[in-house]
């Protein structure tokens, strides 16, 4: 029985890269005889074997051999009598085909150092054609390595699996799985390019193939070329260090500028919203997870509005964050702000250029989040369900109790924490703004833009657009206004 190191590891490890996970081939063994050694067997389709001590993945040498179309249509040999050179005959590229012995020697039959000097992604045989994941592979590759170019014959072999349909019969998670690999790569950019000259991109993604040639008004896109420009603002994404949910994100956020009718190009009215619906559907086709298909949707939907932010007064700030359902998910907001930042600085000559826009809006959601109406438990954005639950947290008032029954003796003092429902948290907001001085019973209220001094509201209700919201015990001063949660806010944030 032998043992070797075959794969990335030798291949990082040539290259003066870092090594994360080594893989093993064995030759010369059988199942049995690695059971008997303490190996534990996890290999569903053909024997791979888990090490007692370092839990490292050891393979039987096999071939393998095409039976049906798609990912899964193999068969696969393993036994004794398969050679080191008959498994390294079977990788996708010649720099994942060299193996090194325990003494560190390396056999390298497919001329893999070769190509590592030459700086070239060259696969090992025509046995590339048959599985389809190959194609994504090299793709997300030349994402990695970005120095590296495809070999000619390798390009052209390509090509002649997208034209015999074999990347259309690719199940969508091993799909989106080699995508959100390949987007998180240092050049991401080139995962696209790879997969658009081999016609890979027009059959997976076509609402992202079509933006190539879509042009743009060169005031606001220099490059023009709305495809161009999702290549730059993918690669700023990369260098921004966006999670996987932004940079997929910031590459779908556009896709509605493919359907822009031709006669009123270079203008794209409207396509925020053809982009949130073609944004759903790929996300849908590709079964993508949710965290990732939220923030995409969501800045498709709002990157417009991210981008002019600087012009909107307090009001419409505060209506962007709720729609960004910023104020219980700041997170989210987060990635949608690196997408739109990558969008904004990913055009030809923007890219050192600052992105107020996100400074403003954090600034904002901070300051609302320290005035956030919408409180009504012991954290931002939870909800007690019902009325039951609103009672109980009610201040003074014992779980169950009802009516006027607060729980106590007849004649005590009740003082509980402030109201935490949305009036409670109106008499916060006015404490604060009337101690600051940004909020006096004689201004305008930006909501209903009526003088509130000299219109009484009885004590116990808060009042907006003329409707009761909830029976409270608000600030005197709040309540003597009848201003509101909304309008309270709005106020510290035209100040934040």
């Amino acid at each position: 029985m032998q043992v070797y190191a075959v794969g990335g590891c030798v291949r990082d490890a040539l290259l003066g890269r870092p090594v994360a996970d080594r893989d093993w081939v064995v030759v010369g063994a059988t199942p049995q005889q690695m059971i008997e050694a303490g190996y534990r067997p996890v290999g569903r389709d053909f024997p791979v074997f888990l090490h007692p001590q370092t839990h490292e993945e050891y393979a039987l040498a096999r071939t393998e051999r095409k039976t049906a179309p798609g990912y899964h249509g193999f068969a696969f040999h393993a036994a004794p009598e398969v050679t080191l050179e008959d498994d390294l005959a079977r990788r996708d590229l010649t720099i994942n085909a060299i193996a090194q012995a325990a003494d560190g020697t390396l056999i390298d039959p497919y001329g893999g150092r070769q190509d590592l000097a030459a700086r070239v992604l060259r696969h090992v045989s025509p046995a590339f054609a048959e599985d389809p994941v190959r194609v994504l592979r090299l793709a997300r590759f030349a994402a990695r390595f970005a120095d590296f170019s495809v070999a000619p014959a390798t390009q052209a072999l390509m090509q002649r699996m997208v034209a015999a349909g074999e990347v259309d019969a690719l199940v969508p998670e091993r799909v989106w799985q080699e995508l959100a690999r390949g987007l998180m790569e240092p050049a991401p950019a080139r995962l696209l390019t790879v997969l658009r000259e081999c016609g890979a991109l027009a059959r997976l993604l076509p609402e992202l193939d079509r933006l190539w040639g879509v042009p743009q008004r060169a005031d606001h896109h220099p490059e023009v070329d709305t495809g161009i420009h999702m290549l730059l603002v993918i690669d700023m994404a990369a260098r921004l260090a966006a999670p996987l949910p932004a940079r997929w994100a910031a590459l779908l956020h556009d896709l509605g500028k493919g359907t822009t009718p031709a006669a009123v190009l270079p203008r794209h009215i409207g396509h925020e919203e053809r982009s949130v619906a073609l944004a759903r559907a790929v996300c849908e086709r590709l079964r993508v997870p949710t965290e990732c298909r939220e923030a995409a949707l969501l800045a498709a939907r709002e990157h417009g509005n991210v981008h002019r932010c600087l012009q909107f007064d307090a009001a419409a700030l505060l209506r962007l964050l709720e729609r960004c359902d910023a104020l219980r998910r700041p997170l989210l907001l987060d990635h949608v702000l690196t997408a739109c930042e990558a969008d904004y600085r990913g055009r030809t000559g923007y890219a050192e250029r600052d992105y107020p826009q996100r400074t403003r809006l954090q600034a904002a959601l901070t300051a609302a989040r320290q005035v956030d109406g919408g409180r009504r438990g012991g954290s931002p954005g939870q909800r007690p369900a019902g009325r039951a639950a609103r009672r109980a947290h009610r201040p003074g008032r014992a779980p169950g109790a009802r009516g006027g029954d607060s729980g106590q003796p007849a004649g005590a003092v009740t003082r509980g924490p402030a109201p935490t429902h949305r009036g409670g948290t109106v008499g916060a907001m006015g404490q604060r703004l009337c101690r600051t001085g940004q909020y006096r019973g004689g201004r305008q209220c930006p909501v209903r833009r009526q003088q509130h001094h000299g219109r009484q509201r009885p004590a116990g209700r808060v009042f907006r657009a003329g409707r009761s919201l909830r029976t409270a015990v608000p600030h005197p001063r709040t309540a003597a206004t009848g201003c509101t949660a909304r309008c309270v806010r709005r106020r510290w944030l035209a100040r934040a």
